[in-house]
């Protein structure tokens, strides 16, 4: 009886080493997240611009809309077009900051010989401009910029100028 437990009892110690084993290896072939992360990091991939120099425009149902993108740094730049139908044109120049995937400025434009000035906010996803709409101060400011909502039905989409 007593050959039968040191039997069993080897039995199962070897097993339990076994499976230890096996264990140790799997977890050393898998890298952990960390070293995936530091991995992605010193990889050769270049990363996609949220926003890119050029033209974002829109052009339908007798609207046509045109944000030409001229800098981008530590502040963005470019001139703005829009021609809605039914309504006198305007064109200027906007000038703002990238804030995440938001672009919030000032648009300075003349329209029936008179210039004005007036905040603008675009939501910059797959390659559109969305415009934002919110609570205005005066029809100049926006009250909170925090508070702005980007449904646009007409989406500036970057391409070639409408020129």
């Amino acid at each position: 009886m007593k050959k039968v437990t040191y039997l069993f009892m080897a039995l199962t110690l070897f097993m339990s080493c076994k499976e230890k084993t096996e264990e140790d290896t799997t977890t050393v072939a898998q890298p952990n997240e960390e070293q995936i992360i530091e991995d992605d990091r010193t990889s050769e991939a270049t990363p996609v611009a949220l926003l890119e120099k050029g033209c974002y425009t829109y052009n339908q149902n007798g609207n046509a809309i045109e944000m030409k993108i001229t800098t981008i740094g530590d502040s963005v730049k470019g001139n703005l077009k829009i021609a809605l139908a039914e309504k006198d044109g305007n064109e200027g120049t906007f000038a703002g900051t990238l804030q995440e995937d938001k672009l919030i400025g000032s648009y300075t434009f003349s329209s029936e010989g008179a210039v004005s000035k007036r905040d603008m906010a675009f939501l910059v996803k797959d390659n559109k401009l969305i415009e934002g709409y919110g609570e205005m101060i005066e029809g100049i400011t926006f009250k909170n910029v925090d508070q702005l909502t980007y449904s646009s039905t007409m989406p500036l989409t970057k391409g070639d100028c409408l020129e």
